[in-house]
């Protein structure tokens, strides 16, 4: 190996990574994908067979359809919240109400996974909200574009008989530094 070999991710996998990234915090995406994946059992459990030696064990229920209607639904509404997320208040409530309705219809939404899994997607979804634009740091009478250090000191409260490093801003009048120790004087 070279001196001039690169460690690490290449640049194609870092700059896909971050693209990624980008992409996952403009939207709910932790919602989405618990919604995504608690639609899976919802929909599985009610046509699957379960085999135990030479005893098969159907869960099939009369509510097949229903379980299979909820289960696309919740995958949509996953999808909805990736690739829509303006709608994503709709689609989250939308969302815990098919996850509660799952406890009936779909052998328990799920044997309670799909339901936790669709609930917990769904209140993610729901308060998700979007980052506002970083605040720029402003730049103070001649000083470089580099902001607060920590070395900056702070002035003393007002009244206060010592000084402490890091003062509390503490207005109540109780607070150690302003020199009465907790009590407060009458009048």
């Amino acid at each position: 190996m070279s001196a001039e070999a690169h460690a690490g991710p290449g640049d194609k996998l870092g700059h896909t990574r971050q693209s990624f990234r980008g992409w996952r915090g403009q939207r709910p995406f932790w919602g989405g994908l618990l919604s995504i994946l608690g639609g899976i059992p919802i929909m599985y459990f009610p046509y699957a067979n379960l085999t135990m030696g030479t005893l098969t064990i159907r869960l099939a229920t009369t509510a097949g359809a229903g379980s299979l209607i909820i289960g696309i639904l919740l995958v949509v509404l996953g999808l909805t919240m990736w690739f829509q997320p303006h709608s994503r208040v709709f689609a989250g409530v939308a969302a815990i109400l098919l996850a509660l309705v799952s406890l009936v219809v779909s052998n328990f939404g799920g044997f309670v996974i799909g339901f936790l899994l669709a609930l917990i997607g769904g209140a993610l979804s729901v308060s998700w909200a979007p980052g506002g634009p970083l605040p720029e740091t402003a730049v103070l009478d001649g000083d470089d574009d580099t902001g607060p250090t920590d070395t900056d000191v702070v002035p003393p409260p007002l009244g206060a008989t010592y000084r402490i490093a890091g003062a509390n801003h503490d207005e109540s009048g109780t607070s150690p530094d302003d020199g009465t120790n907790g009590r407060h004087r009458a009048g």
